[in-house]
């Protein structure tokens, strides 16, 4: 299995950041849309239904598939023999930061489910605020992957 994965090491790598840039994207839109959900829609419009089909289509269709693409093509890379050294601190960042995207993609899932029964209580502010959430941990990521520190 190690000899398959250090063969594949650079088409793995390829396929992790394909994933992680539309699981990124995802990340950024979906907050976005909440917003303008919730500061112009009303609940039980027709508007307020597009805007529905749009984030199940988004969260479905594209942000699930890709976060689980992102995961399965990362535990690949970390299993391949001499890409992580554990003992550094960057594997660790990496991964804390990761488990907070996962944890605000999650949010993100909720925050949907209640759009979609109408029980949203948050304003377009607090969206726009917790869009920034993903731009920091990718900071976070970006850095232990490059710097290595």
């Amino acid at each position: 299995m190690s000899d398959f994965l250090a063969e594949s090491y650079a088409w793995v790598k390829f396929l992790h950041v394909i994933s992680v840039i539309s699981w990124m994207a995802g990340l950024f839109y979906l907050p976005r849309l909440f917003v303008y959900h919730a500061e112009q829609i009303e609940a039980g419009t027709k508007t307020d239904g597009l805007f529905q089909v749009m984030e199940r289509r988004l969260l479905r269709g594209i942000m699930n598939p890709a976060m689980i693409a992102t995961w399965i093509f990362g535990l690949a890379l970390v299993l391949t023999p001499g890409i992580v050294d554990w003992s550094m601190i960057w594997p660790w960042s990496k991964a804390a930061s990761v488990l907070g995207m996962t944890w605000f993609h999650m949010w993100l899932a909720g925050r949907r489910r209640e759009f979609a029964e109408g029980r949203n209580t948050r304003t377009g502010r607090r969206y726009r605020m917790m869009n920034e959430v993903p731009t920091l941990l990718m900071v976070v990521i970006v850095a232990s992957v490059i710097v290595k520190f």
